[in-house]
């Protein structure tokens, strides 16, 4: 009887044995399927990562002179500020209190290499992120009395660094470097498309 007691025994240790090795190993691959499906979807750019990056279209036509509006790109914000034509006039007399005046050392495109740094002298698009910590400076008017050579501009009111209508950045404050120039180009007298060039779609 001991016998078959001790048969019985192994077989039926033989059947746990195979049944916990088979759940053992469905399990773990079910834990190895959903531990890799969140590790390659990251190999994926989702829907917002891709419009992140992706040209934005805009109509400027309703943007009156001397105001500004902000789009984002790229999660950076982008100011486009239509200009007046006392503004751009009054570019031309600030070279001596600015640090590059002729943009010599700023991210832009060849298109905005001139003192109003744009391809269409009215609009100035600029990425609105101050060059010294990346904070976002404000379009302020000659209500911000600094000095005699102010005329307006952006100021960052994080450090206190300034920029002109064209965004340069004048000398002696925090900022480095004038504000950035995004690719973009003019699909009609009142739309752009910013984040790309036309060289490049067409």
């Amino acid at each position: 009887m001991s016998g078959n007691s001790n048969s019985t025994d192994n077989k039926v240790n033989t059947i746990r044995r195979r049944f916990l090795v088979a759940s053992t190993a469905t399990l773990g691959t079910a834990g190895i399927i959903a531990t890799s499906i969140p590790f390659l979807r990251s190999w994926n750019p989702n829907a917002r990562a891709r419009a992140a990056g992706a040209p934005v279209r805009v109509d400027v036509s309703k943007i009156e002179r001397g105001a500004m509006i902000s789009v984002g790109w790229r999660g950076r914000p982008v100011y486009i500020l239509r200009r007046t034509p006392d503004q751009l006039s009054a570019l031309n007399q600030l070279n001596d209190v600015l640090a590059d005046p002729e943009s010599l050392q700023s991210d832009q495109p060849e298109y905005a290499s001139q003192p109003w740094r744009s391809s269409n002298p009215e609009y100035l698009i600029v990425i609105g992120l101050c060059t010294h910590l990346g904070c976002t400076p404000k379009l302020r008017g000659t209500d911000l009395q600094i000095s005699q050579q102010w005329i307006g501009g952006f100021f960052c009111p994080c450090h206190g660094s300034l920029f002109d209508f064209a965004g340069r950045v004048y000398k002696g404050v925090p900022a480095p470097y004038n504000l950035p120039i995004p690719p973009y180009f003019f699909t009609s007298p009142t739309v752009v498309i910013i984040g790309e060039d036309e060289a490049v779609t067409g």
